[in-house]
């Protein structure tokens, strides 16, 4: 595998890394998913909002994401990749880049599963993030100013290495692995009108279109922040070109590049694609915790902020809310509650 780097940003990546498959993931392969991870992960509640129904003359019903084991969607993915990784690479191990829940997902399975795992950080990375990702027995290698820079040396050491490279969205198996939360719902509540779902990679909304979007009427909206809308213009554009840079309190969704992969899935199935303020991340960060006493990152504010921002257009309708991860700082919830008037 070894050879010229490129960083991955385009369907040619199969030229660096042959084991990487771009064919989107369908129906029966989120349902062999499901058996996976099924071993390993508890299915996650489906819980309604009061206050938010409430507020919106709606069935707002929150999918309690953050209740898995890494605090996040994510380790669904994980869980399904390592549980069919090819024997070759079982010891030279596992490298992904992250800035946090896509490592503790790839941690988290390399232990479940005995996996060697190797994770990218941006420089800055919190303490808190790098702490709880060697707790889960990975090595954490923190380089460059964002996660695209983390992204493109790890992506290189891969090479040298000549071990798996994990993306944190060209995987159908990732996205196969986050599908199975879609089907969760589907056996619940085949009656959803519609999910609002925060965009980084665009993996979690990728698994929703796969499965509500495909086979329910469900229309499924993507939401990211303002100030970090590659995947938005993406999706609009038609263009995998990055962004100089973003800045955004949600670092959860904070990605410069877009996905080849997911980018192609939400062009396809997602209904609608809708951007958010800073202001309203961080009201909507505060809102769920005083209403609800729930603690969400930045990432999955961006959909609460979108339902709350439709108002009116949800009225009777039956809406479904990723709460699709815990990990936000400490430091930065505290200021985001002092900053709020809730």
């Amino acid at each position: 595998m070894a050879g010229r780097y490129e960083p991955i940003n385009s369907p040619d990546e199969t030229t660096l890394f042959p084991y990487h498959d771009l064919t989107p993931p369908t129906v029966p392969a989120v349902v062999r998913a499901r058996r996976r991870t099924r071993q390993h992960l508890p299915e996650t509640p489906l819980v309604r909002s009061e206050p938010l129904s409430a507020a919106l003359d709606a069935d707002v019903l929150l999918k309690r994401e953050d209740t898995l084991p890494t605090g996040a969607f994510k380790v669904r993915g994980g869980v399904n990749l390592v549980a069919s990784l090819d024997e070759e690479f079982r010891e030279a191990g596992l490298l992904a880049a992250s800035t946090g829940n896509h490592g503790q997902s790839i941690a988290w399975a390399g232990r479940e599963f005995d996996v060697p795992v190797t994770i990218g950080v941006p420089e800055d990375a919190t303490a808190g993030k790098v702490d709880a990702l060697e707790q889960l027995g990975a090595e954490v290698i923190q380089h460059g100013e964002d996660y695209d820079e983390a992204r493109e040396h790890i992506e290189e050491l891969a090479t040298q290495r000549e071990a798996r490279y994990v993306h944190s969205g060209n995987e159908p198996k990732l996205l196969a692995g986050v599908g199975t939360a879609g089907l969760e719902i589907l056996d619940e509540r085949p009656d959803v009108d519609r999910v609002f779902c925060p965009v980084g990679g665009g993996t979690a909304a990728a698994g929703y279109c796969i499965t509500l979007g495909a086979m329910t009427d469900a229309a499924v909206v993507g939401v990211q922040a303002e100030r970090a809308p590659a995947v938005y213009r993406a999706w609009q554009e038609e263009t995998l070109d990055g962004l100089d840079s973003v800045d955004t309190i949600a670092e959860g969704v904070a990605t410069r590049v877009p996905f080849a992969l997911p980018t192609e899935i939400l062009q396809a199935g997602l209904a609608d694609f809708r951007l958010v303020s800073e202001d309203a991340i961080a009201d909507a960060v505060a809102r769920l915790f005083a209403t609800d006493r729930i603690v969400m990152e930045g990432a999955c504010a961006t959909a609460v902020a979108a339902a709350l921002r439709a108002g009116d257009e949800l009225r009777g309708e039956t809406v479904v809310l990723p709460v699709s991860g815990r990990n936000i700082d400490r430091d930065k919830f505290a200021r985001l509650l002092a900053e709020s008037e809730y």
